[in-house]
């Protein structure tokens, strides 16, 4: 072994001797092996203390050995690659691996913040920060500045994450969770049915507690036998293993995700075409939950100290990584299981000073061998206090009271580095909790069980069910496989033959607080939470408080706040709070544990739906010209739309104003082809209409179009648009550019659930048309020329559609404008869009056709009054408040969607916000748009806000700037003054009516 790695034994079962691994840890080199976590180098190489407590600056030390690891937090690696959080029983070293500690200035060893821990520690109880901070108020600021730096943990990257992630789905008849011996006989059983199985485990290797255990299964080393059928299960044609994958949710109907680490074993960053994690999106008919126990360690005095340990993980460390992380070794535990520990560390060479059990008169196999090797058995006794100031340099063991809670006679001091605690097993139910149900405290078990009642598809096996027996793990297995096969209609599988011998074994003791000499408030700190340095004196302080709910304690003590989410002390914590209130363990009842198990981070979410692939950037047929033309674009929900059209060395100002005169005066054309298109079919079409619509739609003729807007539930506006009546039972509705995807996802939502009896379907149908507007005085004589069709206002009238060829390609031509001008919609299939919009420029030179963008089609919507809404709407908004009540029929025989949200008597009550026109003082300003208006500019601050300024523009038709704004009680003030503060002086404009082009709508009727 290298001189480095003083605690390396022989016997390691998952790591490659022969190939060393270099790695730096805080700036120091050392040297681990292939297959070895950051935890099990490190404790190999003698570093016990990894970290700083969050709030005391406390050292701390590696606890277990797998993913309830409270302390073992770090930063790993350096730049974009560089990961913060990172579990160091989970990571797995590789050769150059750059690891530090989230917390410790200047030094872990000398960190600052211990220093302030050791002497405001008693100031600094649960919930001090609620009470401390409330005074003086002028150092609030200075107040959030230092909880901000003390606050969290590693550090977020500010570089862009070079790594690249995936997500997959599967469809498995069953999916087992869980690698351990329930989870491999569950697959073993089942495999032969021809069912699609997945097995999903988050470690490296197969085996579960059979990589550490010391027991055999018919007759062979229990990881033996874990790795042989997990290779006969990798050979099957129906099986699907994942390693390193955990699952981090369990959805509603059988949706369960899992987090794959592909590539953080092998390197900082990914190989090139590979990604680093990967999100498996898995739909399952079966689960079965096979997701084991974790150990609960004994809460004690000082029990934060670095070598207090869990039990299993001594074993852990001994057998899969060949680790022994001290010398001298006290076990305490309340449990049989307790014992291997011991003899594990024995059988390294180690000495163990003494196993301190709970319990008195235990009998077992283990506590049988304990007592052959001669190893000192203290019973009936606890480790109350570990002494030391860096790490554990001794235990202080005193005998217990009958009823636990009180000691007896002297204490005993016993040197020794390591202490390892089993305060007994508490099952991995957070999986089945994820869909709502709350696991259930069994007494019996001593632990909160999964519950399953009315859970149809789930079935748990091994540990989780509360039971830490070898042979009750396989047998549990082999029924989960023949429960999912029941479920999945295939018949039950052939017995497989697990035989397990000697495991006689004694109960289990139900102690979470080692009582000390001194009351709980004075005692040194028995920490429950390491990671957020929640005392059991917090637990207590927060039920003086009042805090009777668990719920409630939890967030006041912030206990099981942290990245492990209470895994190690949510049990302990619970019983500590029952004892302050009073109550059953099953009265006092556990918190929900929700979605993820594990952290996941944000970039295995995302996946490649990123950037383009997340929100691509769509394009209209007509893009290439937009381009040639010279077009600046914008993005309109995801549309690259053309924003306006400049000319060589022409500012925006001058180009919007050349535009609209255009659009005014001769011709401009639009590419419109980004108004979402529904199309909307069926028998119960018109009903449907009627219903999501204020207006009536049961009498619109074929050929028409009508202006629809559409309301919440509140009765405010939410969208609105023409839709057009293409048959009996057949319509196109348009919607806002920006809205389309929210109002067909409205359409279905209604559809679906709340009339699902009605025959009506949708399809977006915005891709398939191509659009062009073309609007002015010369729009008819422009389309004369491209088609046959008679287009007269007597033939063609405003708000009809027709059908024919234009430029040679068909169309639909529908007769709207939202200019006020003569306008037609040119809309053929999108193929053909460019030559469409080729034919009407070459066509329409001669009447001085200028194409015209977002900006100059806004400003001139505005001169009409026409609104945008989310412009001049922000959700607060009805159709009276628009002025726009001629556009709700609330005769019609079903109540419209939102009808009766606008009879609530805020949205009748005088006073409201309503749509007006503004008219500034100073022809050529152009008021801001959002700027807050008052009646009295001279008001002190805070001024009363009576609206707001929803569209502003400057109109050289007008030759003036115009703005849209909503005003308190607006339409009664016309003609009044209004004032608009700002920053650079206040603005004064007059109330006017909102249209203030063509008021009679005589242009877009021009015959």
């Amino acid at each position: 072994m290298s001189r480095r790695e003083v605690n390396r034994v022989e016997g390691g079962q998952v790591i490659d001797y022969g190939t060393k691994v270099n790695f730096t840890f805080n700036g120091r080199r050392m040297t681990g092996r292939q297959g070895d976590t950051v935890a099990s180098a490190l404790l190999a190489n003698g570093q016990r203390l990894v970290t700083r407590s969050f709030k005391y600056g406390r050292p701390r030390g590696i606890v277990s050995a797998g993913v309830e690891e409270p302390n073992a937090i770090f930063q790993l690696g350096a730049g974009a690659s560089q990961v913060p959080n990172i579990r160091g029983t989970e990571q797995e070293i590789y050769e150059g691996l750059r690891i530090s500690s989230t917390n410790g200035w200047p030094s872990l060893r000398l960190h600052l913040m211990g220093f302030v821990g050791r002497l405001a520690g008693r100031f600094m109880p649960a919930g001090f920060y609620y009470k401390t901070f409330l005074f003086p108020a002028f150092l609030w600021r200075t107040y959030e500045y230092f909880i901000r730096q003390a606050a969290g943990l590693g550090r977020a990257p500010k570089a862009k994450d070079p790594d690249s992630y995936d997500k997959l789905n599967h469809h498995p008849d069953i999916l087992i969770v869980g690698g351990g011996p329930a989870g491999l006989m569950a697959a073993l059983a089942a495999q032969p049915s021809g069912a699609r199985i997945m097995l999903v485990d988050e470690g490296a290797h197969l085996g579960g507690s059979l990589l550490h255990s010391r027991q055999a299964i018919n007759g062979e080393d229990g990881r033996q036998w874990a790795a042989s059928t997990a290779e006969q299960l990798a050979s099957a044609a129906n099986v699907t293993l994942l390693g390193r994958t955990t699952v981090v949710g369990y959805h509603d109907q059988g949706f369960l995700t899992g987090l794959e680490k592909r590539t953080d074993h092998l390197n900082a960053s990914s190989p090139d075409g590979r990604s680093r994690q990967r999100m498996h999106r898995i739909r399952a008919k079966q689960v079965v939950l096979a997701t084991g126990a974790q150990e609960r360690p004994l809460v004690f005095a000082n029990n934060d100290l670095p070598g207090c340990m869990q039990a299993s993980a001594i074993s852990a460390y001994r057998h899969q990584y060949g680790v022994v992380p001290g010398q001298r070794l006290v076990v305490m535990t309340t449990n049989d299981q307790g014992y291997q520990a011991a003899l594990d560390w024995q059988d390294a060479g180690r000495e163990v000073v003494a196993i301190v059990d709970s319990r008195l008169g235990a009998m077992g196999r283990f506590k049988a061998e304990a007592s052959a090797r001669g190893i000192r058995q203290i019973e009936s006794s606890a480790v109350i206090e570990a002494k030391g100031r860096l790490e554990v340099s001794a235990a202080v063991v005193a005998k217990l009271s009958k009823d636990k809670a009180s000691i007896l006679g002297d204490a005993e001091v016993l040197k020794c580095d390591t202490i390892a605690s089993s305060g007994g097993w508490s099952p991995v139910v957070h999986l089945s909790c994820h869909t709502g149900r709350r696991p259930v405290w069994s007494a019996a078990l001593n632990c909160f069980l999964a519950d399953e009642a009315g859970r149809q598809g789930m079935t748990t096996a091994g540990a989780v069910t509360g039971i830490l027996n070898l042979s009750h793990a396989l047998a549990t297995g082999f029924k989960a496989a023949e429960a999912a096969l029941d479920g999945l209609g295939l018949p039950s599988p052939a017995p497989v033959s697990a035989a397990v011998a000697g495991e006689e074994a004694s109960g289990v003791d139900s102690l979470f607080l080692v009582p000390h000499y001194q009351p709980v408030s004075r005692a040194p700190k028995q920490f429950v939470d390491p990671q957020l340095d929640v005392s059991a004196a917090d637990i207590e302080l927060a039920a003086r408080e009042g805090f009777e709910s668990i719920e409630h304690i939890k967030r006041y003590t912030a206990l099981g706040f942290g990245t492990d989410q209470g895994k190690l002390s949510n049990v302990n914590g619970i019983a500590i709070a029952a004892r302050a209130t009073g109550r059953t363990m099953a009265e006092t009842g556990t918190t929900m544990f929700r979605p993820n198990y594990t952290p996941v981070a944000f970039g295995a979410i995302v996946g490649r739906d990123l950037a383009d692939q997340f929100a691509p950037n769509r394009y209209t047929a007509m893009q290439p010209w937009h381009e040639a033309a010279g077009a600046r674009f914008e993005i309109v929900g995801q549309w690259q739309r053309p924003w306006y059209y400049p000319k060589a060395g022409e500012a925006m100002r001058a180009a919007l104003n050349r535009e609209c005169l255009a659009v005014r005066q001769q011709l401009g054309i639009l590419d419109a082809s980004t108004l979402g298109k529904i199309d909307i079919q069926g028998p119960d079409a018109r009903e449907f209409l009627g219903r999501v619509y204020t207006n009536g739609w049961q009498k619109l003729k074929v050929g028409s179009c009508r202006y629809g807007l559409m309301c919440g539930e509140d009765g405010m506006v939410m969208d609105d648009g023409v839709t057009a009546c293409l048959g009996d039972n057949h319509f196109l509705m348009h919607t806002s550019t920006g809205g389309a995807a929210r109002v067909l996802e409205w359409l279905e939502l209604w559809r679906q659930t709340e009339w699902p009896q009605m025959r009506v379907h949708f399809n977006s149908v915005t891709d398939h048309w191509a659009t062009a507007t073309i609007t002015g005085p010369n729009a008819r004589k422009l389309l004369t020329e491209l088609t046959d069709l008679p287009i007269s206002h007597q033939d063609f009238p405003f708000m009809q559609w027709r059908t024919g060829e234009v430029a040679g390609v068909p169309a639909r031509i529908f007769r709207i404008s939202f200019t006020g001008e003569l306008s037609y919609e040119i809309n053929v299939q999108a193929n053909y869009g460019l030559r469409l919009w080729q034919a009407l420029m070459d066509k329409g030179e001669q009447y001085g056709i200028t194409p015209y963008g977002t900006e100059a089609m806004h400003l001139l919507r505005a001169e009409k009054g026409f609104i945008i809404v989310g412009q001049d709407t922000d959700g607060s908004v009805t159709p009276e408040d628009l002025g726009m009540g001629w556009a709700v029929n609330r005769k019609k025989p079903f109540s419209f969607i939102g009808k009766r949200g606008m009879a609530r008597a805020d949205c009748l009550r005088e006073g409201r916000k309503q749509l007006v026109g503004l008219l500034p003082a100073r022809k050529a300003e152009v008021l801001p748009e959002g700027g807050q208006l008052v009646w009295d500019k001279r008001q002190a601050v805070p001024m009363d806000m009576v609206g707001h300024v929803t569209s502003s523009y400057y109109s050289p038709t007008l030759r003036r700037g115009f703005a849209l704004a909503l005003v308190k009680d607006g339409r009664n003030r016309m003609g009044q003054t209004i004032y608009v503060p700002g920053v650079g002086g206040t603005s004064r404009a007059t109330i006017t009516e909102p249209i203030f082009y063509d008021p009679a709508g005589e242009r877009q009727n021009v015959e």
